[in-house]
This record gives structure tokens, sequence and C-alpha cells, in this order.
């Protein structure tokens, strides 16, 4: 096959187009990018039950703590009274009887520990009848593999009423999994304990757990949406994610329940569903996501509530007409002065107490999650009374719309009518979110998509990806044929970069045993991770954008009805040549490309290369880039083998 390469050049792409959307769904903080290794470490967590506009919880602060050994000769009681936090009351009095009675925790499918790596424990206590030492052991199978010791009347912080905070580390003598972390008392006595942690000394900032992190930076994304997703809208309003109360210390950070604790719970399963304890610790607050984009490199998109629940499973809202409606609108104002205000600015203060007091980069904010139009709810109305707050504090600022959760039913169309309408309006709206997950068929028919859209309003592709047919919840669900197809439907995307400007797959993480969806791009355990297809497919995107499309001609359609989907694009600082291309077929095909003269001669290309054995293969702990980029290089006047069922990056230079 023949594809002509044209000097004409088309749009500019925006270098940031290919980014991330983070929502803790799947166990994706707690349990997964937070560090944090102790699951319940506040005593805090709720049971949450119930079905759509009839959801509850109660409180489970015992829940993963256990006696230790067993049979101890002890008493644990989870109590209330005297808080190491007002936000988080509940805590734990525990009583030996005996030396070596203690207790522990499960830590999700249990402890994980590295050889030779160190973990920084800490925990507050307060000894009410106590004098002796605290032994904080990491055991698997009866074996002590870690341990460190600290007398209770070591001189430590002690807050108001009484609580000492504690801080040691341990470090690991051989490589375990699936160990029991113990506390454990030297002699009798009674001791009230609060916010036990263990973090890796490997954690990025002492907040991010390292290989998730590192996935995340090598995809070199253009933007970070967060923290969702559905959970900004909660279930119920008071399940929503309340922003501020993340920005403070961890200890101080109110427990929440998550939404997606209740996901797909039904009659027969009693209305609770096998993740009743998914909880939110908030350890992966506002800040932590404003300091990651820092740290990746991304734009930082967060996204406010508009005073509605989730409007699939509730049907509760704040009037805009009423004065509570006005602390959603004062949440913006506010987080605009968090992110960007001075020292001198009581969030631009808080921001510096959390240990950054320099601005952090905001130019974009999203105005609800995945809200649309009815009778009962005036989206429309909402979001313009968002957009006069915002602008009249901060001009400039970029703000994110929504078209409703798919592309395909009246609310969308409802949606766009709304946005177009106000085209007049200058800064209106930057890009509409729209969200489709779908079949990879749909995908590959519809990489036109964007073709006859309005140039006047954006899009931000803000949620999608390919769900084959039959797919389970789990590895292999993200399959090679979801990833091509992906891969075929952003072509469509690049070409149509001055419409699009803003496009990130989603979910982004799932822990294996503990996802309530799938596929994800990027799956892990207590011990490893690794990427999916679709994952290889945003990095290769990402990390080879051109700055301006070349002209297609229109040729593209001609090879798609042969299974062979690609765009063109051109890096005007390196003088490079990029062509993404995607052969769906089971056959391997031959690539001739064909410069226009004024090009000159070219010599060589690089390339790199995602394919597989067959359309249903996946990546997987056992084989974890059995479905990776492999690269090449070859001579262009020879053409350019593309394997059967793969997606290719070619870069070209050119003198």
């Amino acid at each position: 096959m023949k594809i002509e390469i044209s000097n004409k050049t088309g749009v500019p792409i925006q270098q940031d187009m290919i980014g991330l959307f983070f929502e803790d769904i799947n166990y994706g903080a707690d349990g997964g990018l937070y560090a944090e290794m102790i699951e319940n470490r506040s005593f805090e967590f709720l049971m949450a039950q119930g079905e759509r506009g009839d959801y509850y919880t109660r409180h489970d602060g015992g829940y993963g703590w256990s006696m230790y050994p067993e049979n101890a000769d002890a008493n644990m009681t989870i109590v209330s009274g005297s808080p190491l936090s007002e936000e988080n009351p509940h805590y734990l009095r525990f009583e030996a009887r005996a030396e070596g009675s203690g207790f522990s925790n499960k830590a999700y499918d249990g402890v994980y520990l590295k050889k030779d790596m160190e973990y920084r424990i800490q925990f507050f206590a307060r000894c009410v009848r106590y004098t002796g030492s605290f032994h904080v052991m990491i055991e698997k199978d009866g074996r002590i593999i870690a341990r460190a010791n600290v007398n209770a009347t070591a001189e430590t912080e002690m807050t108001y009423n009484r609580f000492g905070r504690y801080q040691l580390t341990i470090k690991a003598g051989e490589d375990a999994a699936g160990g029991k972390f113990i506390i454990s008392l030297s002699e009798p006595g009674v001791v009230e304990f609060d916010y036990i942690s263990m973090i890796p000394a490997d954690a990025v900032a002492g907040v991010f757990r390292k290989d998730l992190f590192e996935h995340l930076k090598e995809l070199k994304p253009g933007f970070l949406r967060f923290p969702g997703g559905c959970i900004i809208e909660g279930n119920t309003l008071s399940n929503r994610y309340r922003y501020k109360d993340t920005l403070k210390a961890p200890w101080d950070r109110k427990n929440n329940w998550n939404r997606w604790a209740v996901h797909n719970n039904n009659e027969e399963n009693n209305y609770t569903g096998k993740y009743a304890h998914y909880n939110q610790s908030y350890g992966l607050g506002y800040y932590e996501y404003f300091l990651l984009c820092e740290l990746i490199g991304a734009k930082a998109i967060p996204v406010l509530n508009v005073g509605l629940a989730c409007q699939y499973q509730s049907k509760e809202m704040v009037s805009e007409e009423s004065p509570a409606f006005q602390e959603f609108l004062q949440d913006a104002r506010d987080l605009i002065e968090f992110a960007k205000g001075g020292t001198d600015t009581c969030y631009g203060a808080v921001r510096a107490d959390l240990g950054h007091p320099e601005p952090f980069a905001l130019e974009m904010i999203g105005i609800g999650n995945e809200q649309w139009q009815t009778q009962e709810v005036d989206f429309f109305r909402r979001y313009t009374l968002f957009e006069e707050a915002i602008h009249k504090l901060a001009p400039g600022m970029k703000l994110i719309g929504s078209a409703g959760p798919d592309i395909t039913s009246e609310k969308y169309e409802l949606a766009w009518d709304f946005y177009h309408r106000m085209e007049a309006k200058e800064d209106f709206v930057y890009a509409v979110d729209e969200h489709y997950y779908v079949k990879p068929e749909w995908l590959y028919d519809h990489v036109d998509f964007y073709d006859e859209y309005s140039r006047k309003t954006k899009v931000f592709s803000g949620e999608y990806a390919a769900h084959p047919t039959g797919a389970s919840n789990g590895p292999q669900a993200n399959t090679l044929e979801g990833a091509l197809a992906e891969a075929a439907f952003l072509t469509g995307v690049e070409r149509n970069a001055d419409v699009v400007v803003l496009a990130s797959y989603a979910p982004l993480f799932a822990r294996v045993g503990y996802s309530q969806w799938a596929p994800d791009l990027i799956w892990f355990d207590s011990e490893s991770s690794f990427g999916t297809p679709s994952y290889y497919v945003q990095k290769m995107y990402a990390n080879h954008m051109g700055t301006v499309t070349l002209d297609t001609g229109g040729k593209e359609k001609e090879a798609a009805r042969k299974g062979i989907y690609y765009s063109l694009s051109l890096m005007e600082e390196s003088k490079e040549i990029i062509v993404k291309i995607v052969n769906a077929n089971t056959d391997k095909v031959l690539i001739n490309l064909k410069p226009d003269e004024e090009w000159g001669k070219w010599e060589e290309y690089q390339a790199q290369i995602l394919t597989g054995s067959g359309k249903d293969d996946y990546n997987s702990q056992e084989m974890p880039e059995k479905i990776a980029p492999f690269t090449c290089a070859g001579k262009v006047e020879d053409g350019v083998e593309l394997p059967p069922l793969s997606f290719a990056v070619l870069r070209i230079p050119f003198q």
C-alpha cells in the first residue's frame, strides 16, 4: 500500500493533547498510587450499602485489624472521646494482660517487602497505663522478617491531649509477600492508638508509590484531570469529594466512603457488594494532585462539583437559587486562590503550610464531571453561574464543560446545542468533555468522527476506551484488539487537532482482585505493576507528537476501508516526519512511503512497533511485556513491513 506524504501542512497540534484521567476507582488511590500500606489506618472505615437513591453506611472502625496472636490475652476496642483528630473521632484502645500481646493489619493482600528496602513507620499512641516499649514487626509464615522497637517513654512530639507521635524505620531482610503488620506491647498495660502508617522509603515525595509514579512519568502526559470521575459528585452530596477536607495534615483529613463501594449492588447480594469497605483516606488530596502534576510535567485540570450528586445514582441536588449553592461557587474561587494565590492570602497560606509556598500552575478547571440537562436539573444554568464566578476572579481561566455520559443520546445533542449558542461569548468554554466506552468496531468505524465538527468550540475526549465483547473484569480485558482500535481512532483525533485539544484514556489504574471496572490502563498488585497494550498506545502517541499535521487529502479514508489507519505530522524543530499507522488486518502489509518532491530524498526511518500473536492477547503479572513496543530501523525506499495486528510510529528525518 502506498501512502503519499504531502508537504502541505494542516493544523497545529497541542503538545499537551495526550494526558491522564485519574479517579479513585479500582483502588487506584488508597491501595494504589498512594504509597500507604496500612488499610484503615485511622480506624474510621465505613461499610457502605444500599441502592440507587437509598445509600447508607455504618462505622466499622475495626475493619482490617485483628488480635495478635489470635489467642492473645488482651482486649481491643474502637472508641471515641478524646481523639487525635476531631475530623476522625475513633481510635483503638488496647489492653494487654500479658507481654507480647498486640494487633495486626491485613494491609489489603498483606504487606509486600523488598529486600534491603526501608519502610517508614509512624503512629500516635497515648499511654493510659503503660511504660514498656512498642514492637513493630512484619511476620510471614510465623517468621519475623522485619522489626524495630521504640520505648513508650521515648521523648516524642505530643499533642494537646497526650497522644505521642512515634516515628521509626524497619528494614526488610528478604523479599516477602503477604506479610502481616504487627504492633505488640512488651508488657501488660493500656494504650490508645491512632493513625498507624507504613510507607516505603522510596515513595516519590513520600507520597506516591514509585513504580506506579514511573509509569505515569514515562507517558510524558500533557495534563492530569483529577480527582474523577463520579467520586466528584458522590452517590450522595455528603459523599462528594470535598477538596478542602484534604488540605490538612494527613491525620486530620476526614475519612470518606468511596462511591465505588456500592457499584453493582443488587438484590442478589443484599445490596452489599464485594468492596463495601472501599474508603478514601484522602492521603491523595488536592495538594498531592497538584504536586503530582508538577513532578510528571503535566498541566492540572481539577474538576469541581456543581451542586449535584451523581445523576446516575441520585436525584439529590442543591438548588442554584439557594444560599447553600454559594458554597460550591466559593469552592471554585478558593481553589484558584489555593493554586495561585500569594502566601498572604487565606488559601495561598494553606498551600504554603502544606509545603509549597510557590504557586502551582493552573490554567484549566472542569465544571462538573458527567452532567447533563434534564427537566429537574438545569445544568446549563449551573455552568453559566460557575463561568461568571470564575471569570470574574480569573478572566483567562480555561473552563471545561460536559457533554454528558455518552456521544449518542439526546443528552449529548442538547449539550452541544447549548455550547454552540454561547459561542458569541468569549472564553465561555474552552473545551467540552466527551465520554465514550465502546466496542472496538465503533472506534474503527468512527475514525472520522471529528471531521465535520465545528472548529469554534473545542473537544476534550476526557474518558474513552475500547471494551471488547465479553471482556472480563481483569487484565485480560485489555486486549491487543482494543488497543489497536484506540490507536486507529486517535489517528482521527490527531488529524483533527484543531478540534480535539485534550484526550485521556480511562480509567487509569486497577488493582488486581480489587477492580470494579475493566479495561484499565495500568494494572498492579502489592508487588508489581505493568502497562497494558492500551498503555503503550498512549505512550507512543504522547512521546511522538508532531507540532503540525500534514494534509492527507482524504486518502486515509480509502486506506481505512482496507484496514489501514494513519495520520501524518511534522516535528518542525527536529525536522522529522512522524507517521502513525495501524494495520488492523491479520496479514502483514508492506507500506510504501511516497514523499512530495519538495521534501527531497529520505534515507532511513526509525520505528516503534506494537503487535502480538492474536487480537485477544493481553499483558499479565506473569507476562507483563507480552505485548510491548519494539524498535527497528530501515531504509525508506525499501518500504515498511507492518506485522499483522500492529501499530507503528515512524520517525523520518529530512534535511
